[in-house]
């Protein structure tokens, strides 16, 4: 089948009825045709619960396959966790089933998911072949609840990691899906962040208690090491970036710093370091005019 021949899709269990497909931590290539974020699935009585779709048609298929590899229950519902491509572009895969996300993940793949699928295109190759950006068709009212057999999830509507950000609690197993609220040994991504809004949501996440938690990119854990992890890096660029802005540094003299180690070692380092230096250091460095100038 074409889907196989992209991807090798081997779901882990990491709780009771509950299946993790972990991306490969890795940017874009052509050998890992995009498949780089957690998908995710829970079997229940009453049919299958997908979360996110990953980054193609293909993709999603071969999801699908994997789910039909595992139980005979239908796949049910969809959840997205945000409007970035690795995450909802294998919505083609299963748009025969209700797909819902937040308004604001909504909004954003119908405003640039086309966009993200050729970019996309751009950097995977012919694994997209098929792909087009199949808007959610349902609505999450933040802070409700959807009870799936004996699986009750907890849907948590954050911001931070982009405007619209969609965690989900299931309650019954104690399994957290934070999407890319969280990332593990991997270099968070900043295009769309608000850092504050996202350190604040990443103290909240650690109050709560939990099982097993699964970040978006990365191994998922039982404590709250992705969410600490997270934390401190968000904080370290944002002092560092500081720092540097108050000292005059130019943002080409910033990007090729070197990382101390704790962040070197993280995967998809340097770059991803300097591609928040794109994102990140232009408005702090404004903010940091007026001091350098008094």
């Amino acid at each position: 089948m074409a889907a196989s021949r992209y991807y090798d899709i081997e779901p882990v269990e990491v709780a009771a009825d509950t299946y993790v497909v972990f991306g490969a931590q890795e940017n874009f290539n052509d050998a890992n045709h995009g498949a780089i974020a957690n998908t995710g699935f829970i079997v229940t009585d009453e049919g299958v619960v997908v979360i996110d779709t990953g980054p193609s048609r293909l993709y999603g298929q071969a999801l699908r396959e994997a789910i039909g590899r595992i139980t005979e229950q239908p796949v049910v519902q969809v959840y997205i966790s945000h409007a970035h491509p690795d995450h909802f572009l294998g919505n083609n895969a299963f748009d025969d089933v209700p797909i819902a996300a937040l308004p604001g993940t909504i909004d954003a793949v119908r405003a640039v998911g086309a966009d993200l699928a050729g970019n996309l295109y751009n950097l995977v190759g012919a694994a997209m072949r098929g792909t087009s950006a199949v808007v959610p068709d349902q609505t999450v009212e933040a802070g409700t609840t959807a009870t799936f057999g004996d699986h009750r999830l907890q849907l948590l509507a954050a911001s931070g990691h982009t405007a619209a950000d969609l965690m989900i609690m299931d309650t019954t197993t104690g399994v957290l899906f934070a999407g890319d609220i969280a990332f593990h040994d991997r270099a968070p991504t900043t295009p769309n962040a608000d850092i504050d809004a996202w350190r604040a949501v990443l103290a909240q996440t650690r109050e709560r208690e939990f099982a097993v938690l699964v970040p978006g990119h990365g191994p998922s854990t039982p404590d709250d090491a992705p969410l600490s992890q997270t934390g401190d890096y968000l904080a370290w660029l944002v002092d560092r970036f500081t720092q540097d802005a108050n000292d005059g540094m130019s943002a080409a003299e910033v990007m090729f710093q070197p990382l101390p180690e704790r962040w070197a070692r993280l995967a998809v380092q340097p770059g991803e370091y300097r591609r928040s230096v794109s994102h990140l250091y232009p408005a702090i460095e404004q903010s940091a005019l007026p001091e350098r100038t008094e």
